[in-house]
């Protein structure tokens, strides 16, 4: 899946795809739920989700790899957190998309 760069804009749609579907899960919008106050341990998402840790792994790496999510390792523990200028460049896609929609149709050539 492509990821989002910082500098890259406008959203492609290749990656507003990658970054609908990581979004696409409720778990996943539970973890970025649990993300929102700020960078986590893994230890202590997999406790408050309830989830063991090879399942929490697996869709912390679709998120990561989507772009939505940045992890860093202190010691043995990995911490993530969620990556605003993701969230930011979906958002502004589909503000265009939505601007684009309110566009009227031009005349057909007959």
């Amino acid at each position: 899946m492509p990821s989002i760069e910082a500098t890259q804009h406008p959203l492609r749609a290749t990656q507003a795809c990658s970054l609908l579907k990581a979004l696409s899960d409720p778990l996943r919008l539970q973890v970025l739920d649990q993300l929102s106050t700020g960078e986590r341990c893994v230890c202590d998402l997999t406790s408050s989700l309830a989830l063991s840790q090879s399942r929490l792994s697996f869709h912390l790496k679709v998120m990561k790899e989507a772009g939505l999510l940045s992890d860093r390792q202190s010691g043995r523990w990995v911490y993530y957190r969620i990556r605003p200028q993701a969230l930011d460049a979906l958002q502004n896609w589909l503000k265009e998309l939505t601007r684009s929609c309110e566009t009227p149709a031009s005349s057909c050539a007959e």
